[in-house]
């Protein structure tokens, strides 16, 4: 490489420091293994003697470099980048790491790895290639019709292009209705149905105009499940830079039904059977509902969502249902009903983060969705405590202002931004909701811990500087998934022998199509609108599941939704991606089955699951007779009368709940529970499967018998699952397992059991 001759004097002063730091770096070394590396560099830093950045870059290696033979720093060279950051990509050693962080300019450093760009990342982190598995072996849903009650569809979104798709499938029997702002032309092979349903709404709300009296959606939440579940490929996805990929529904090739009830953030009960109605009558083959009511009474026949989806189920219709999203207490599911499959929210291994680089060095990543663009230039950082006067703030709207948390976040939050400082960091140890992450200007929330460092640096520092930059993806971080925060927990009240919820799925910062006419940000510039949305809940766990579902429907067709809902929980995963078990993100600890049920959905193992637990209506009836339900109250939830004569609180379920507590004198005394079970062999012809029992602290677990011996396909074989123990437990949730596994390693058929000391009467 030739420099400029007035470039020498600046080369040969960067190469003595830089020479000198390197050697002590490198006697200090431990490994000369190369990694690649991005390398953010400030440019302000660059001396003028440079022409431009690369030039500076690669001076910058060359004197860095550990071998003196090398005078050719840009084979070390990846990329060099101006737009997307200052700096560049290269491959180095540790030493020459070390020795590159102590040169003029040098800002961070990050890992560089391998990443794949698809969907909102969730298809990747569930597992599903077009190499093998669920995908090629369902065709990617092929055929598959999923129902969506929710706030409608934004058909012109690029989710729901047909291209590639067949004829729709001749059991199809619904229609699009046309209506405001929405033909039914507008439908196609992929947007095979759209109807809408407002007459309850109307009814109840006289006074209330509705604009959009139409399928169309206006909020954005049923666009971004309908194509969670089974979006089409759309390249270039993103929300303003982050999570960037191509977006991709888990069932790309399933059809779309939509179904909207949810009119000004409300859905009334006569709206929604009546689109339940419908649906059963379209030919849906599943149906995604993130709705959820909070009920006074506790009692399934007055539960909408059981009731509509008893129907639902009795005809034969997977249906997943959220589980809620008011976590993280015990019994706060708005949905349990023991026919449909009930789905919590966990995180993924992606975060979206911004960082603050402080003039120091020190750098601290913080979750953000600000979709405004990083000013890359270092800024005065001064800290204000309370940030309680918007006047003083507006005496600093120059700098970047920490607050810590002395009142309430919202007020701190407010006052920077209508004193519109350049930048804010907020110090709490609140935990975070997204609508905080979505800040309308440039402001970074951070824990206790990182907000000491913070403000240390600000006391200690003559002139404390700092950078904040934004819309940074980070792919592959652990341990995911945790159960979020906000994810209902069990057990439902209104069902509790029934453990709830069934299976976790990703719910946190998804991303899908949104709704163009709808705002998705606000800045201090106004509003901003996007075709992509991040969003979290369980709203956005329940159409992964139905993605899933799809998959086992369209190889398995004759399935019942029991089946379906089983194969999904016996294959679930209960380890996070270190290989530990899945974490609560509220209390860090384990999570227990009454937050993840089974555990994180596998899609690929769930297609052929060794061992299915069925069910039938009349047995969901036989469990309502159990639980002591009125003639009129089981009519009202099953639409037919039944005498009782069989009554059964053992339902054919793939997990195990039993319930401990202290009323009566002899709390010490021992109590027996017992659990029976039939499985149906849906894998070899002929297999044998031994039972593997998990430890529960103060109880004794026993299975009977402990081999399953089947002689040919669709047997069935029976047995019981035993728990003893103390009348009030040690410790208020136990868990465990049972496993089943085949003798050719095959199959692994996991159940879990829960135990615990919280009765649900005290949930009521």
């Amino acid at each position: 490489m030739s420099l400029h001759c007035s470039s020498m004097a600046t080369l040969m002063l960067l190469q003595i420091v830089c020479t000198i730091v390197s050697a002590i770096a490198h006697l200090n070394s431990v490994s000369a293994q190369s990694h690649a590396y991005i390398i953010h560099m400030d440019s302000s830093a660059m001396p003028k003697a440079f022409s431009g950045h690369e030039r500076w870059y690669l001076a910058t290696l060359l004197s860095i470099s550990d071998s003196a033979k090398s005078s050719n720093s840009t084979t070390k060279i990846i990329h060099t980048y101006t737009n997307s950051i200052q700096g560049f990509s290269a491959v180095l050693t540790l030493s020459e790491l070390e020795a590159l962080k102590k040169c003029p300019g040098f800002v961070s450093f990050a890992h560089d790895g391998p990443l794949k760009l698809q969907t909102t990342h969730t298809s990747q982190f569930l597992g599903l290639t077009s190499s093998s598995g669920a995908w090629p072996a369902s065709n990617y849903g092929e055929g598959v019709i999923i129902g969506l009650l929710d706030t409608g569809v934004w058909p012109e979104s690029d989710s729901f292009k047909d291209e590639g798709m067949t004829e729709v499938p001749s059991k199809w029997k619904g229609k699009c209705v046309s209506g405001t702002q929405f033909n039914s032309s507008l439908c196609n092979k992929k947007l095979i149905g759209a109807r809408f349903f407002n007459k309850g709404y109307i009814a109840n709300n006289p006074e209330e105009t509705i604009t959009m009296n139409s399928p169309r959606d206006t909020d954005g939440h049923g666009t971004h499940t309908a194509s969670t579940a089974a979006g089409h490929d759309v390249k270039g996805a993103s929300y303003f830079g982050y999570a960037t990929g191509t977006a991709r529904g888990v069932a790309p090739r399933a059809r779309i039904a939509i179904y909207k009830v949810v009119w000004f953030n409300s859905a009334y009960r006569s709206d929604i059977l009546a689109a339940v109605d419908q649906a059963i009558l379209d030919g849906v083959d599943i149906l995604s509902i993130s709705l959820g009511y909070t009920l006074d009474d506790h009692f399934l026949d007055d539960d909408t969502i059981a009731i509509a989806t008893f129907a639902a189920m009795n005809r034969g219709i997977f249906v997943a249902a959220s589980a809620g999203n008011d976590g993280p207490s015990y019994g706060t599911l708005l949905n349990g009903a023991p026919w449909a499959a009930i789905i919590g929210a966990g995180t993924i291994d992606r975060e979206l983060q911004g960082i603050l680089t402080l003039g120091n060095g020190v750098q601290i990543t913080f979750t953000t969705l600000y979709p405004g663009n990083s000013s890359r230039s270092k800024l005065p950082i001064v800290f204000v405590d309370g940030c309680q006067s918007v006047k003083e703030l507006m005496k600093l709207k120059n700098k970047i202002v920490v607050c810590k948390d002395n009142l309430s976040m919202s007020d701190q939050v407010e006052n920077a931004n209508s004193a519109k400082v350049s930048g804010a960091v907020f110090v709490t140890n609140f935990t975070l909701s997204e609508y905080y992450t979505r800040s309308s200007f440039p402001a970074a929330f951070i824990d206790l811990k990182d907000g000491e460092n913070v403000i240390n640096y600000i006391k200690k520092s003559k002139n404390p500087t700092a950078i904040l930059e934004f819309k940074k993806t980070v792919l592959g971080t652990k341990p995911a998934p945790k159960v979020d925060n906000y994810s209902s927990r069990g057990p439902f009240p209104s069902c509790p022998s029934v453990l709830k919820p069934d299976i976790l799925a990703p719910g946190s910062l998804i991303l899908a199509a949104w709704t163009s006419n709808n705002s998705v940000a606000q800045v201090q510039s106004g509003s901003l609108f996007s075709k992509f949305n991040v969003v979290s809940g369980t709203s956005m766990a329940a159409p992964h599941v139905a993605g899933v579902a799809a998959f086992i429907k369209q190889v398995h067709p004759d399935w019942s939704p029991a089946a379906i809902r089983s194969a999904l929980m016996t294959t679930a995963n209960p380890l996070d991606n270190e290989q530990n078990p899945i974490i609560d993100a509220h209390s860090n600890l384990p999570a227990s089955p009454l937050d993840i049920g089974a555990g994180h959905i596998s899609p690929n193992k769930a297609i052929d699951p060794g061992l299915i637990y069925d069910a039938t209506a009349q047995d969901y009836i036989n469990l309502l007779c159990a639980m002591n339900y009125t003639s009129k109250g089981i009519q009202v939830i099953t639409g037919s009368k039944n005498n009782c004569t069989d009554r059964s609180i053992h339902l054919n379920y793939p997990s195990f709940i039993a319930y401990f507590n202290s009323e009566g004198s002899n709390s010490s005394a021992k109590v027996v529970q017992e659990f029976r079970r039939t499985v149906t062999n849906v894998g070899g012809e002929k297999s044998s499967y031994t039972a593997k029992l998990m430890a529960m602290t103060g109880l004794k677990v026993k299975v009977e018998p402990q081999r399953l011996v089947f002689k040919k396909k669709y047997e069935k074989l029976s047995y019981k699952v035993t728990l003893e123990g103390l009348k009030l437990l040690k410790e208020d949730v136990v868990q465990g397992s049972l496993i089943w596994i085949d003798d050719g390693g095959k199959y692994v058929v996991r159940s879990p059991i829960v135990a615990t000391n919280i009765v649900p009467n005290d949930l009521l």
